[in-house]
């Protein structure tokens, strides 16, 4: 199939946030929604492929502006022309243009086009994710509950919203302080006894600590811990992998399947949180997940509180590759509003995975363009 990329354009759309989510905060504690960037592909002969990058300034370095403004000015000029199938090409040449520091510069950003392409590509071959990767996976997807609260009385709130909603599985956001994640958690897990319970401490404890409250929160029936260590404390994770208390779950620390590599190499890790968004689209994350896989490691899906396209993207790659476990993709619990045709609905707690061509879903390109979501 002989096309080429003629135009790559980017859309800022920010959703409306709902409820008390530490990485929407601002400066000063404002609350400033959901900001993303639309990513829009069109080819010589007019085929259309859309893609969204997530960026979240407290969870990473990249921001809604310099997303816009590196693909506007960098990844668009070095994109013109080329040939979308091409992903190999594309993907070097994203990479020289935005260079490295530790791993890949500006994985979100990359990602809404990687994203974009995929989409491009599947409609240009009139195949979902699953065909293309010849998958049969599941239709269905089982989420998990967002549990992030700033004082021990929300608890019991939050978790009885969740399960008014069919939700059965929580994940919580802990650390710094390892007393008030234990009380957290046995709150949880009382009023969720059966629940996959997953702790998430985004790189927040220091070795000591997260060595001492590992095996506590084993004991309260907590199955994995994620991210416990800053990403660059490599030989506390040896120690913690050799603690043996809690599976240790990769978040922020991988991005690159070099990294991925070497951490499995060196015994850093015994599974990952997935995350699209974090390691430059679905391209990078799919290699990544049978990495995992043929290591004999666990996958976890995981997200950025991705909404519509980036959501979808998740969603093929987890349905296809037959997730486990719950996925924390809380986009829904938090967001507001779609810029999709047929919004992607939670019903008690599942999801359906989108069936269409590409990333299975269609834009609204109205609201794209102005900006809103309905």
């Amino acid at each position: 199939m002989s096309v080429t990329i003629a135009k790559i354009e980017a859309f800022l759309v920010s959703y409306p946030t709902v409820g008390y989510f530490k990485f929407f905060e601002g400066p000063k504690g404002r609350l400033l929604g959901r900001p993303t960037v639309v990513v829009k592909v069109t080819t010589d002969n007019g085929a259309v492929g859309w893609g969204q990058s997530v960026p979240s300034h407290r969870w990473s370095y990249e921001t809604h502006e310099s997303v816009l403004t590196t693909i506007e000015n960098y990844l668009a000029p070095e994109l013109m022309g080329r040939d979308p199938f091409d992903e190999e090409a594309i993907h070097a040449a994203m990479n020289r243009i935005i260079a490295p520091s530790f791993s890949t510069g500006q994985p979100i950003c990359k990602a809404g086009v990687d994203l974009a392409l995929f989409d491009l590509t599947g409609k240009l071959l009139n195949q979902t994710a699953a065909q293309r990767w010849r998958k049969n996976g599941r239709a269905n997807l089982t989420l998990s509950w967002t549990v992030n609260v700033q004082s021990l009385e929300g608890v019991e709130k939050v978790v009885s919203e969740g399960l008014a909603r069919g939700y059965r599985n929580f994940n919580v956001k802990v650390a710094p302080d390892p007393n008030f994640d234990l009380e957290l958690c046995r709150i949880v897990k009382r009023l969720a006894p059966d629940g996959f319970l997953w702790a998430d401490a985004n790189g927040g404890y220091d070795e000591a600590t997260a060595m001492a409250v590992a095996p506590k929160l084993a004991d309260l029936g907590v199955p994995v811990l994620e991210q416990p260590l800053p990403a660059n404390r490599l030989t506390g994770y040896q120690r913690l992998k050799r603690q043996g208390a809690l599976p240790v779950i990769m978040d922020e620390g991988i991005v690159s399947c070099v990294e991925l590599d070497e951490f499995i190499k060196l015994g850093l890790l015994d599974g990952v949180a997935m995350k699209p968004g974090r390691c430059g689209g679905i391209t990078e994350a799919r290699r990544q997940i049978e990495m995992l896989q043929n290591a004999g490691l666990m996958f976890l899906g995981s997200g950025l509180s991705d909404p519509d396209i980036s959501l979808a993207a998740s969603l093929v790659l987890y349905g296809a590759y037959d997730l486990k476990y719950p996925a924390a993709l809380n986009g829904p619990q938090f967001l507001q509003g779609s810029i999709l045709k047929s919004p992607i609905r939670v019903v008690n707690g599942e999801v359906a995975v989108p069936r269409g061509i590409g990333l299975g879903v269609e834009v609204d390109e109205a609201k794209v363009r102005e900006g809103r979501q309905d």
